[in-house]
Formats: structure tokens, sequence, C-alpha cells
């Protein structure tokens, strides 16, 4: 028992600070009204009339009638897809009132296993953002479909949720629970027998008796949610409905407008990110951002501001810790200003005062990495402009062939079927029908995989992009029109360490480098996010009109979402869950 922070609440010690004359933002009775909190060490001692904790030594911050939040909590978010390393990443997020998140880490994961996600929650810890670790509920994320650097089965499943930051599992995928995946299950029987913990669920398409048999099976929560008839067979269910607003997919509003219009409970209803690029983290924020949409949709005050507090944290049965502004809550603070033009102005994390009027007051020093997590570049074959060549079955002239047609908004896949012609044994694409090579390059040293097929919604020409950000495997993605464009960037790739690169007629156009598995840079966010830019720069100029392309190139390997995908094991058929041949039929 806390003995001081005891003496602090009775009024009998001094409190280290009071945060005075504010509006608080009760998210248990859904109140405002004035007052303050006053905080022992890291956590919160009274709320309300806190004018008899200030005593001797305490200090004293005026929120100048401003209004007092809980910090935000993001319960779903990747941050690796932000590209920045743990410790710039906690800066980033901070600097915008977010306080605690949930992740997985499962990209480290999928790269470095458990070691490597073991490595970058040490570093985490040299910050003052509060990390909560969702166990991957399996690496590779598709079984016999994919090539991973680490793996997860329940033996280490088991051993990662006896960590104390372990909150429960992570991405219990929908179809795998209803095919009855032996160790998926036996991994749900694990973490179901821990008190506390959970499952979080990645359901997309789940509707009557498959949701009834996730729900049944334990899962919870879901973040995969894209219109008014999910939202219903979520909440209807009794499960959690995370809201994503993130760079990938923006799916709050057209979910959040059903929540407004039917007058649903939101107690259930969160906001998460899921997947943040860099540019978006600089120029727009994180979940104050998506609260600035949501208030601007005339969602109420409170109820917005719990849908990144209290909500997230009895989605993890963690409000009696975090979420709420209460006494023996951690001292995650934010003034703010009012909805009308909601900016976060000044947060503390744990009693810590981190921004002052938007500016940053701390600096976290570049981590001393694990050797786990770097040199991850392990090409098993050389890679040349033959290793992309689809060929024709002998004799073939023309061919009918299955091309992967990317949304302009969402990186979810369509079928369409073209016909291309063939030279010398080899199919060729075809820029005028927005047809582009798309390849996967196994970059783990276990079996040298080279999956390939044809793309199309980029409208890239001149040349390739490749990227060793490719969920949910980091295996190198490449796209493009010409092989040696592709074999040029893909090997850059390599020597830089991991990163992304775009060619335009066999020079390097643009290029950041990712030395830490592949996937994030020690950069800070301003310097990583320029770099970024200027890859989106040159691929609008290649002619995509996609805004984040790389983030969507990322997607298109991912064997779990719709329709179709590209991993090192060829092409994919989501919904039948196995490799296909792009080539239809001959045509002559």
């Amino acid at each position: 028992m806390n003995q001081k922070l005891l003496s602090v609440a009775k009024g009998e010690t001094p409190a280290d600070l009071v945060i005075r004359n504010g509006k608080v933002v009760n998210v248990y009775s859904g109140e405002i009204y004035d007052g303050g909190v006053a905080i022992c060490g890291d956590t919160i001692a009274a709320v309300g009339d806190v004018e008899y904790c200030i005593g001797e030594g305490t200090r004293v911050v005026d929120a100048e009638g401003k209004y007092l939040t809980p910090g935000f909590l993001d319960g779903h978010i990747h941050p690796e897809s932000s590209s920045l390393a743990i410790r710039p990443f906690a800066e980033a997020v901070l600097a915008h009132g977010t306080t605690g998140i949930m992740t997985d880490l499962h990209e480290v994961g999928v790269v470095s296993g458990l070691e490597g996600i073991e490595a970058i929650l040490k570093e985490a810890e040299a910050t003052d953002l509060k990390i909560y670790f969702v166990v991957p509920s399996h690496v590779p994320f598709s079984p016999n479909l994919e090539t991973s650097g680490g793996r997860f089965n329940p033996e280490i499943i088991r051993k990662a949720l006896k960590r104390p930051d372990a909150v429960g599992l992570s991405e219990c995928v929908g179809p795998y629970i209803t095919a009855g995946f032996p160790d998926l299950l036996e991994s749900f029987d694990a973490t179901l027998s821990m008190p506390g913990k959970t499952l979080q669920g990645h359901l997309p398409d789940m509707y009557g008796p498959a949701m009834s048999a996730c729900i049944a099976a334990g899962v919870s929560t879901d973040h995969e949610s894209f219109c008014e008839k999910d939202v219903f067979e979520r909440l209807r269910n009794g499960c959690h409905l995370m809201m994503r607003e993130g760079s990938a997919a923006r799916n709050m509003p057209v979910l959040l407008k059903t929540v407004m219009e039917n007058h649903l409970d939101t107690a259930m209803v969160s906001i998460v990110t899921d997947d943040l690029h860099t540019v978006d983290l600089q120029e727009r924020g994180h979940l104050d951002d998506s609260l600035r949409t949501a208030l601007g949709m005339g969602l109420d005050f409170v109820k917005a501001i719990q849908m990144v507090t209290v909500n997230c944290a009895r989605a993890f049965n963690l409000d009696r810790e975090i979420g709420g502004l209460a006494p023996g809550r951690r001292a995650d603070i934010n003034i703010t200003t009012g909805p009308e033009d909601f900016r976060v102005l000044t947060t503390f994390a744990g009693g810590r005062q981190i921004t002052d009027d938007g500016k940053l007051l701390v600096h976290y020093e570049t981590a001393e990495h694990e050797p786990c997590v770097l040199n991850t570049m392990h090409l098993k074959n050389p890679i040349t402009a033959d290793s992309f060549k689809i060929h024709a079955p002998a004799g073939a002239k023309k061919v009918k062939a299955l091309v992967m047609d990317t949304l302009p908004y969402m990186p979810f896949t369509n079928r369409r079927d073209v016909e291309l012609p063939v030279v010398d044994g080899v199919v060729q694409c075809d820029v005028e029908q927005d047809v582009l090579y798309i390849a996967q390059v196994e970059r783990h040293g276990k079996n040298g995989n080279v999956g390939k097929a044809f793309m199309g919604g980029f409208h890239i020409r001149g040349g390739a992009m490749a990227s060793s950000v490719g969920h949910d495997n980091h295996n190198i993605i490449v796209m493009g029109d010409s092989f040696e464009d592709m074999a040029l960037a893909v090997n850059r790739c390599v020597e830089l360490g991991g990163g992304q690169v775009i060619v335009r007629d066999g020079k390097v156009a643009a290029e950041v480098a990712y030395p830490i598995c592949g996937l994030l840079s020690d950069l800070p966010l301003e310097e990583l996010a320029e770099k970024k830019k200027e890859l989106n720069r040159v691929a609008h100029e290649m002619g995509t009109e996609i805004a984040i392309p790389f983030m969507f190139l990322s997607f298109i390997c991912l064997a779990a979402i719709p329709a179709y995908a590209i991993t090192d094991c060829g092409f994919i058929d989501v919904v039948q869950q196995k490799v296909i041949d792009p080539i239809l039929e001959v045509v002559e």
C-alpha cells in the first residue's frame, strides 16, 4: 500500500503537483465541472476540489479554465507503421496527448521473434509512454502462405503472456477461429486462464454464425469494421467496436455516423489508429486529430473523450489503472481547449510534464539496439532481372491474366482479368492497361522464395518501388514496369539494411533506410517525415495518385485482407487461403 498516496488523499501530506482552476472532464459520471487534480508521484490522489492538497513544496499549475482530460489511449496501434524507432515514436505521440498504447509489436516479432519484441520494449522503458503488450496470436500471420523471420507458437505465447506488461492476445483472425486452428485455440485457452487477459479480434466480414463463434470463443474486441452493418454486428454481440481512423484506412466517420444516428450506447466504442504514417503523424497528429474529426461530426465532448480513454481501458480490464481522472489512477492528464477548436495544450504522463503549450519538454536518447534487431536482410539467392519474370506456357503469344487492383482509398484488392502479350516466353506488363509486375522476395534467409503476380491501381511508370516493410511477413515487396529497375530497387534495399527505394530509369531516385528490423529508423519525426515526403513526391511524379503509396504497397502482401495478395510463396487468393496462378489461360 502506498502510504504517502493515502496521506496526500486525506490532506495530511502536501501533493507533489496540483493542477487547479480547470474544467474536469469526468469520464465516469459524464460530467464537466470546475476543479483540479492532485498528484502524488505518478498517481492521482484527488480530483475536484484539491485546494486542500496544496502545501509546502507543492508545484501548482494553473489550467486557466481549460479542460482537464485523461491522457489518451490507443487500443490498437502498430508503432512500426510510423517507421520510427520506439523512442522517437514515443516523443511523437506524447506530443499529441497520447500517454498509453496497446500494441503487439507484431511487425518486429515477424522479423526477430519474441526476442526482438522484448528488446524494443526494453528500449521503451526509457520513455514516459505507457506500453501494454498484446501478445501476437500467431507468426507467421498466414501459416503456409508466407515466410517470416520470427515465429510464435503456443509455447512462446505462454511465455510472453507471463510478462507483467502483457494484457492479452492480439489479432485473433476470424476465419482461423472458425476453421479451428489447433495452435490458435490452444493459445486462447492459455490467455483466458490468466485473470484479466483478453482476446483482441481481427474479424473482417464476420457475420451471423461466424461472428457468434468468434465471440463464443472469447474474442471481445474488433478493429476491422467498415460499414453500418459491422457496427450492429459487433455491438449487438457484445463485441467492443474499435473505430479505425488511421492512415491506411479511415473508417471512423462511417461507423460513428451509424452510432450517433441510431443513438447506440457508446460504452463499448473506442477510436484507434491501427497504422499511422510518418507524415500524417507529423502534419495531423494522433488521437487528437481523430477527436477533431469526431467532434466536427457533432459527437458530444465527453463521449468523444471517453472513446480515447476509459472505453479503451475497460476493453483491456485496465480501468482501475488508467483511462480516467480518479484517485489511484496513473497521473496521465491533458490540459486541452474545448470542442470547438480542440487542441492538446499540455500533457502530463505518470505525473511528469511532457509538453507545455504544445512544446515538447522531453527528449529520449537514441537507443543502443540489441543485435537481434539489426542486420536482418538475408537473401538466400542473388536477385537479378530474371528473378521477376513470369513465364507463359510454351508457344503462347498472348495470355489472359488475373490482375489485382488496389482500391484508391484503402489497400483492399479486387480482381480484373486482362490480356497481356508474351515476348520470348515471358508475360509482359502493360502500363496502358495499368498492369505492373509485382513480386515479393524472401529476405529472412530461409528459402529464397520469390512470389510473382500482376498489379493494378498504382498507375506508376518508368521505374520500380521496393520496400522491406511488407505486412505481415516483411519480406521485400517490389513493383514496377521494368525487371532491371525492380532488381536494382531490391538490391539497394538490402544494401541499406532495409528501407524503401524508388528507382527511375536505372537510377535510385529516392530512398530511406530502416536499419532496425528493416522496419524502423532512429531519425526524429521531422527528419524522417521529410524523407518520406520525398518518396511520395517521386512516386507521384511517376503517376500514382495514391497519397501514401508505400503504405498501400506494404499491405498488398497481407494474406488476411481481401481479395488477393502477393507473398514470397506466390499469388494468394485470400478467400480460399491458397496460392493460385496469375495466368488464367492462353489466348493465342
